[in-house]
């Protein structure tokens, strides 16, 4: 071995540090670091609030089993004051409540979370049988338990509750200072305004006592009966005027007829739009309204009549490439 020659020394010298380098770290001592697991504090996770905390709906969940909770307790207090089961015939008797729910989007922002379909419908039912008991709590007089159902519909009603009912509801006709009502009747494409006064009947002027009645014998005058006149003026023309087709008079007079009240009332009504057919239904519809506004008692016999309702049947518009809405041209084959 041939140690003179350069590369061959600069290979041993290296090996040589390396060896020292491992024995040095081979036995020299280092210190050990003595952890002290005592005084590592482990974290303690907080307790949740509701045991749905974990899910993905937690408020959903706690306000389902909220909801159930409620509908249990209440089930249970029924069953011990004798109020449930009910049998048919008292259910039906039941008075009726009209509750509105909070919409989806109204619900999503209550529960926090997006309110599907299934969820939606899932708490209406609840809700449902919560109102169904709040009607038995009325009937049966339990005012503590229909206190406290009353304030959980409360907190799922709509806002627009008294808009939603009052909905469909026609106004009240008031009468003026003159006992005269104003309504409005239509049909088609006719609009009629109808005012009605009651009619006064004239007073008589007194009679003086003739000499036979001084005398106790029986008079030879005839006696004065009072004529009450009443009409009908359609834009200032009498009724058989304006309209001079039976049937339509008939149409507008049958209000009265079915009421009673023939030649009790002045009517005098304006009329506009549409033909003599859709200004008689439309004169109808005002004067049924007006007796209903002077005779309350027959609002229902007139709705079950139809006599109030507004007939919403238009006629039906005209079709490209036909002559009328249904009707077609004659084919000709050239």
């Amino acid at each position: 071995m041939n140690l003179l020659q350069p590369s061959a020394f600069r290979r041993s010298l290296c090996s040589s540090v390396r060896c020292a380098t491992i024995s040095a770290r081979t036995f020299t001592s280092t210190p050990h670091r003595h952890e002290d697991f005592g005084s590592r504090r482990e974290r303690v996770k907080p307790t949740p609030e509701s045991p749905s905390f974990y899910t993905t709906r937690a408020v959903y969940h706690d306000q389902v089993v909220y909801l159930e909770k409620a509908i249990a307790r209440s089930h249970s207090f029924l069953r011990a004051n004798h109020l449930l089961p009910l049998p048919e015939f008292a259910r039906a008797s039941l008075p009726p409540l009209h509750p509105v729910w909070k919409d989806q989007y109204e619900m999503a922002q209550e529960f926090q979370t997006r309110m599907t379909t299934s969820r939606y419908r899932k708490v209406v039912k609840l809700l449902n049988q919560l109102n169904d008991y709040q009607r038995i709590t009325q009937a049966g007089n339990c005012p503590e338990l229909g206190k406290k159902l009353n304030d959980i519909i409360t907190m799922f009603e709509s806002s627009k509750k008294e808009a939603f009912l009052a909905r469909g509801k026609r106004k009240p006709v008031v009468l003026d200072q003159h006992g005269r009502s104003y309504t409005l009747g239509k049909r088609k494409t006719s609009s009629a305004r109808v005012w009605m006064i009651p009619v006064q009947s004239p007073q008589l002027p007194e009679q003086e006592q003739s000499p036979e009645e001084l005398l106790g014998l029986p008079s030879t005058e005839q006696p004065m009966y009072s004529v009450t006149t009443t009409t009908i003026l359609v834009n200032n023309l009498p009724l058989n005027e304006f309209f001079p087709l039976p049937a339509d008079r008939e149409k507008i007079t049958r209000p009265l007829k079915v009421a009673g009240v023939l030649g009790k009332y002045n009517v005098f009504a304006i009329v506009r739009g549409g033909g003599t057919s859709g200004q008689s239904g439309a004169l109808a519809h005002g004067i049924a309204k007006g007796v209903v506004a002077h005779e309350p008692e027959l609002e229902t016999m007139f709705r079950r009549a139809k006599l109030t309702w507004r007939d919403p049947r238009m006629v039906e518009r005209k079709k490209t490439g036909l002559a009328k809405a249904r009707k077609a041209y004659a084919w000709v084959k050239r």
